[in-house]
């Protein structure tokens, strides 16, 4: 079961179908643990709509409403290797080799609803940075009593040199409009943890392929409950949260994105998030 956020309202894609819940609210729907059997409920006595296709990718918003998003940093192998690269002149390369192995995970702020774009909208790469990339992840869609309802693709854009200048920059790197992207559709859970897929980045440049990497979601080093639970653990969310759970790709340290190139992550059964890529101001 799929959860999709349009213009017309929230709609479910099941078994074939699509169902249009504009009677509910984004954010009464995720907020509440049990989402998947809530929905089921709420799809008994409701028609079809004509269409059985999913909406098109024009129709699809970010699957967001007054949700916070968080990642979590260094659950792969490769990320911690390229953190290790990219801040060991400044002298912080230690402090990721440290957190991969460490009991507490690395968890930082990543984005506030109104950052986020979805599917098609472009996201941005900052006007003073000069090393930028995207980070395909997957990202948990939880709720307000720290249960995952479901999953969706998410894109951690980054700026590298920023955080490779000083870790203390991180936010600067990881924090500002259009930084991360959402999309296209919840994946609704039943309470299984989503990590024996694949995810795929491509990023186009001028229609062809200039970077192409594919990795295995169980090559997360931290399970995602345990991620959750370190979240929750002093911090509340009344309208439930979106947490990225870290990148297992990384493109070559020579790779900088360019205004113009299309970033598309796709993930083995929730689908593709595509986006094009601006710098600030459109150009």
């Amino acid at each position: 079961m799929k959860l999709y956020k349009t213009p017309r309202g929230p709609m479910v894609e099941e078994g074939a179908q699509l169902f249009l819940l504009d009677d509910h609210q984004w954010d009464d729907l995720v907020a509440a643990p049990g989402l998947a059997e809530r929905l089921r409920r709420l799809l008994e006595s409701r028609p079809a709509l004509s269409s059985s296709a999913p909406p098109p990718e024009a129709d699809c918003l970010a699957p967001i409403g007054a949700q916070e998003v968080w990642a979590a940093g260094v659950t792969y192998f490769r990320s911690r290797d390229a953190r290790i690269e990219e801040s060991k002149e400044a002298g912080g390369g230690d402090f990721y080799a440290r957190v991969y192995e460490a009991e507490r995970p690395e968890l930082f702020f990543k984005a506030t609803p109104f950052r986020v774009r979805g599917p098609g909208q472009p996201l941005r790469i900052r006007r003073d940075a000069h090393w930028s990339v995207p980070e395909p992840e997957l990202a948990l869609v939880i709720s307000a009593a720290g249960t995952v309802e479901g999953f969706t693709v998410g894109n951690d854009m980054s700026s590298r040199d920023i955080e490779g200048e000083n870790p203390l920059y991180l936010p600067q790197a990881k924090v500002y409009d259009g930084c991360c992207g959402l999309g296209p559709a919840v994946l609704v859970s039943d309470g299984a943890i989503f990590v024996e897929r694949t995810i795929h980045l491509v990023i186009r440049r001028a229609e062809a392929a200039v970077f192409e990497a594919t990795t295995s979601l169980a090559r997360l080093k931290r399970r995602p409950e345990e991620l959750v639970a370190w979240l929750y653990r002093e911090s509340s969310f009344p309208h439930g949260c979106v947490l990225l759970t870290g990148t297992g790709i990384v493109p070559p340290n020579d790779f900088t994105l360019e205004p113009g190139d299309e970033v598309a992550i796709t993930i083995d059964g929730i689908g593709t998030l595509r986006n094009p890529v601006e710098r600030a101001g459109g150009a």
